[in-house]
């Protein structure tokens, strides 16, 4: 990406010119849904597409916040003593959190900061927009004031942000992918003990592609609190009979001798799904360490099947998009990524087949539910560092 004009809009908007810049990509998971609540794995990856920081250090306490996405709202200011979340300041609440609690855990930020930020995350596609703008805030902060922290610390605090300062009850997962990443790499994470490891992803002849049903997610909060408490009482039945403290704990086998103590025939399937999956998971890190891409193809088309059948939370306009895909040359997998009811579906394609397949189920799409799809073929990438002039050039 050229970095010209934003470079142009930092010196036009703050009157200052030659900031350091910094990017924090978005995030997919690759497989291993609704799995991190049920003490399994789940397998991001950071994505070409996230969040650009331009930032300079101010000789007073004053920070300046201005995002190139909402120009109308203009530039937000507070001090650094002014640091309470406040609803006018809107997406500005992020980067605000993150540097109050960096300051709280006793860093030394002694100045304030312009920044600019541009992000080119599909708005509302579930990609992580605000985990990547809490992420390069943190890089921004950490290289500027030469606090040399440990990355998982910030990608810690960046959950803190998301539960405290604004108020959102999730995972560490985003924050995680965006800050632990590694190019042209998935990483298999157990979000309760936060152990992990990278899997290369040879992409050479394939393309991944991310797939925006644009159908708005309304129903996201209440079913996914709907699934959590299934799942609870999928576990809450079996721990009369055996001893465990999360469905992944259990084995394929182990669950299928097991399931008959659950109660609830939908109950039921919702735990399957959650051994499964959570097995799928841990299948997939095999299958790209030896190479085996269409084996993982073979994973996701599974892991589909069962957030559709067992979990049931992928709905009309998903299903469509990914069984069509299914169905077309060059596809060695495709699967709904998220919590579904809406977002997204990810298809990793055939180079040669990609821009065919994206005009076919455009349009099949369109006759089916409606909507317009919008497609983005995406790379993957690191997570969140400063651009070096080198690279720019």
């Amino acid at each position: 990406m050229d970095l010209t004009p934003l470079r142009n809009k930092f010196s036009e908007i703050f009157e200052v010119s030659g900031p350091r810049i910094f990017f924090a990509p978005g995030r997919i998971n690759l497989i291993g849904e609704h799995t991190d609540y049920n003490g399994g794995y789940v397998f991001p990856c950071a994505i070409t597409f996230g969040t650009y920081g331009l930032a300079n250090k101010r000789n007073d306490d004053l920070i300046r916040l201005y995002s190139a996405n909402f120009p109308d709202i203009g530039m937000i200011e507070f001090s650094l003593r002014e640091l309470e979340f406040l609803n006018e300041h809107n997406w500005a609440n992020y980067p605000k959190g993150m540097i109050k609690y960096l300051i709280e855990e006793g860093n030394s930020i002694n100045t304030g900061m312009d920044i600019l930020f541009y992000g080119n995350i599909p708005n509302g596609a579930g990609l992580s927009s605000s985990a990547s703008i809490e992420l390069v805030t943190g890089v921004i902060v950490d290289c500027l004031f030469e606090l040399n922290l440990e990355r998982l610390n910030l990608v810690k605090i960046g959950k803190k942000v998301e539960n405290k300062f604004i108020g959102v009850n999730s995972g560490i997962m985003d924050q995680f992918a965006i800050g632990m990443a590694k190019k042209d790499c998935g990483v298999l994470l157990d979000c309760q003990t936060l152990a992990y490891e990278y899997a290369p992803i040879d992409l050479e002849n394939h393309h991944l592609i991310i797939m925006n049903t644009n159908k708005r997610r309304e129903l996201v909060s209440s079913k996914y609190n709907e699934r959590r408490s299934e799942c609870q009482q999928a576990l809450e039945d079996l721990q009369k009979i055996v001893k465990i403290e999360s469905l992944c704990q259990l084995k394929e086998e182990e669950f299928e001798a097991l399931k008959h103590h659950i109660q609830n025939d939908i109950v039921r399937k919702r735990a399957k799904h959650a051994v499964y999956e959570n097995h799928r998971t841990i299948q997939a890190l095999k299958e790209l360490k030896s190479g085996h891409i269409k084996k993982f193809g073979e994973l996701m088309n599974q892991s589909h099947q069962s957030l559709r059948d067992d979990y049931e939370v992928t709905g009309n306009e998903l299903d469509t998009l990914v069984e069509f895909a299914w169905q077309q040359k060059g596809v060695i997998g495709a699967r709904m990524t998220g919590a579904g009811f809406g977002g997204c579906a990810i298809a990793i394609v055939e180079k040669a087949e990609s821009e065919k397949l994206i005009q076919k189920i455009g349009r099949h799409y369109k006759e089916k539910s409606g909507f317009e799809a919008t497609f983005y073929i995406a790379g993957i990438g690191d997570g969140a560092k400063e651009i070096t002039q080198e690279v720019i050039k």
